[in-house]
C-alpha cells in the first residue's frame, strides 16, 4: 500500500506542492461529515491499498478540520473547491480534477495506472 500524507498545515501543503516537481501528487479533499465524501474516501482508500509502486505521491485533506489548507489548495491551484475532490498535480500545476461520484476506483485506475509512467 502506498503512503498517504494527511495535510494539516499550509506548510505541509506547500512542501507537497513543491514535491510535485519530482513526482506527481494526487490530493484527495475529504469532508468527514458527508456521505458522498465517505463513499469517495472508500474508493480512494481501496485504490491506494492496491498501489505497490509509488509513481505518485498521495495526500488527503480533511476540509472541515483543516479548512485553511483546503482553501490554500483551491486558491493556489485556481480550482473551485468541492468535496469530495481529487486533484492530480504535476510540477506545481493541476493536471486534472474531479469531484463527488466521479471519484471511483475505476476512474482513478483509468487516470493514473495506464499513464503513470507518462506522469
Amino acid at each position: 500500500m502506498a503512503n498517504v500524507q494527511q495535510l494539516t498545515t499550509i506548510e505541509q501543503w506547500e512542501q507537497a506542492l513543491k514535491g510535485s516537481a519530482a513526482k506527481p501528487l494526487l490530493v484527495f479533499k475529504h469532508s468527514t461529515s458527508c456521505s458522498v465524501s465517505a463513499g469517495a474516501h472508500e474508493e480512494f482508500t481501496h485504490f491506494i491499498e492496491d498501489r505497490k509502486a509509488e509513481q505518485v505521491d498521495y495526500a488527503i485533506v480533511h476540509v472541515i478540520e483543516d479548512r485553511p489548507v483546503s482553501n490554500a489548495i483551491a486558491e493556489q491551484l485556481d480550482i473551485k473547491h468541492a468535496s469530495p475532490q481529487a486533484i492530480l498535480v504535476k510540477d506545481g500545476q493541476p493536471v486534472w480534477n474531479t469531484s463527488h461520484w466521479h471519484i471511483t476506483y475505476a476512474f482513478l485506475s483509468e487516470k493514473l495506472v495506464p499513464s503513470a509512467s507518462n506522469l
